[in-house]
């Protein structure tokens, strides 16, 4: 086994991918905050491309971690031994999958143990983007309010420490309020999650923070720094240890922190970088104003159709997704939620096929290779649902279309909270967003509770007599007959 790093890059494995740039000449134009699975797939991919291309040695990638657990530390270690490489496995649905080394990478700073390390190369003149994935709830924006959540214990914590933050908010108001004090531009913010508009919700986020700590910071972030609006997309699963050993198998190389993904990619964004981007257009990143079309259809029907057979797959037994839209009954639920549900309340961009786009995710869905896990897509519904299928959702009601199907994915979801599936295994359900006492209401007899949640405000689920009649119809069937059996009755219907 070889094991990575700068010297190993000229001895890797055959059949083994480099696109062999000097990683000596690259620096880090940009900072991206929390350095996961998807973030390495997806935004550090593009830009390896980029460098290998020629031209964009100075946009490498500093990564920055911000969660101080088990798993992030052995991250934080793992980068400087191998010189913050690793490698990507790129899936396709048939065929031998594509092994490449990743070099984009060319720092790693671990926020808990260096606040200040961190701050100081915000305070990088050569950074001129700061781009994140923070996960859809991670914007700390409340869902009845729509307004930032300053009372939360992260944020208290950094408006009255501000030189040792602990959140991504903290440490780029501490940056800019550095770099205004000293008479230097900002930088560009790009949001990378799945989020309706979500450098909007970015900008909300990042400037009510710097408001509560100095409203003049805030007025000149205001002024002086673009939010662009973005959209990605490819599946990436979370790596087990046995993932690891199977891909180092695969590779020949002692990797620490593998990933892998799907083959399929795409990143749309506006064009708003008053201070230089690397010219992503170059390696198919699709540049264009009109963001909002790709990302309705994106959430709508990708991340939305996700959460319809994560929760009932999870709950039905299964943990692989391959496995679970093989079912005769979740492939059919899809086709119905795509077809009925969510494609008659869609416009697609010209040239776009919406039926095309439904079949390339079946397609995608279908993969054996990704092994994409049901249990990490049902994590934090409590956020997805809202983003994903709250239009969808509200739509059906507002228009008094037939909402079995998506009242059927809320009482999957309220039965997935519970943690056992109906053939009686255990697993972890995961929901930051929701109290115990929250998680508890999914069992409260009154169904009005559940659908009550502030996570669901403005969806009008709870004021829907159609709506509350079909969710505890189908929560009644799942606790009584299982997830499946009440399935087939609803696809019968």
């Amino acid at each position: 086994m070889v094991t990575l790093s700068n010297v190993a890059l000229g001895a890797l494995p055959a059949g083994i991918a480099w696109a062999g740039y000097d990683r000596t000449r690259v620096t880090p134009g940009i900072v991206h905050f929390s350095v996961g699975n998807f973030h390495r797939a997806h935004q550090a991919n593009y830009v390896d491309r980029l460098i290998a291309a020629g031209g964009h040695d100075g946009w490498g990638f500093c990564g920055v971690g911000l969660i101080d657990d088990p798993r992030e530390r052995a991250k934080a270690a793992a980068f400087p031994q191998q010189d913050g490489l690793y490698t990507l496995t790129e899936c396709p649905p048939s065929g031998a999958p594509t092994i490449r080394v990743i070099g984009s990478i060319v720092e790693y700073l671990f926020a808990p143990d260096d606040p200040e390390a961190v701050l100081a190369k915000l305070c990088d003149p050569a950074i001129r983007i700061v781009t994140m994935t923070l996960t859809e709830g991670g914007y700390n924006i409340d869902d009845e309010t729509h307004a930032f959540k300053l009372q939360a214990p992260e944020i208290v914590h950094d408006l009255a420490h501000p030189a040792t933050p602990r959140t991504a908010f903290g440490y780029v108001a501490e940056a800019l309020s550095r770099r205004r004090a000293k008479g230097m531009a900002p930088f560009t913010i790009l949001s990378c999650d799945n989020l309706r508009h979500n450098g909007d919700v970015a900008k909300i986020a990042f400037t009510s923070f710097a408001r509560a700590r100095d409203p003049e910071l805030a007025a000149w972030m205001e002024a002086e720094i673009d939010f662009p609006n973005s959209m990605v997309d490819r599946i990436t699963p979370a790596t087990s240890d046995a993932d690891r050993e199977r891909l180092n198998a695969a590779s020949g190389i002692e990797d620490q922190i593998p990933v892998f993904s799907e083959d399929f990619i795409q990143w749309v964004m506006q064009d708003h970088f008053r201070y230089g981007r690397p010219r992503f257009e170059e390696v198919g990143v699709e540049i264009t104003e009109d963001v909002w079309a790709h990302e309705q259809i994106k959430l709508r029907m990708l991340n939305a159709s996700h959460s319809m057979l994560a929760f009932p797959g999870t709950i039905a037994g299964y943990r692989l997704v391959h496995e679970t839209v093989a079912d005769p009954l979740i492939h059919e639920l899809l086709m119905q939620f795509w077809n009925l549900d969510v494609i008659p309340l869609l416009t697609a961009p010209p040239g776009m096929s919406l039926t095309g786009y439904r079949d390339k995710l079946m397609e995608r869905y279908l993969n054996p290779a990704t092994r994409d896990q049901t249990v990490r897509i049902a994590t934090d519904g409590a956020s997805r649902i809202p983003i994903f299928a709250g239009d969808t959702i509200r739509s059906i009601i507002e228009k008094g279309g037939d909402v079995r199907r998506v009242a059927f994915l809320l009482a999957a979801f309220a039965r997935c909270l519970g943690g056992i599936d109906d053939k009686g295994e255990r697993y972890t359900s995961t929901e930051p967003r929701l109290t115990a006492a929250e998680r508890a209401t999914a069992l409260d007899p009154d169904p009005r509770v559940f659908l009550s949640l502030p996570v669901f405000a403005g969806l009008g689920m709870n004021t829907s007599p159609a709506f509350v009649e079909a969710f505890e119809a189908s929560r009644r069937s799942i606790a009584e007959r299982g997830t499946l059996a009440t399935l087939a009755e609803l696809l019968r219907s």
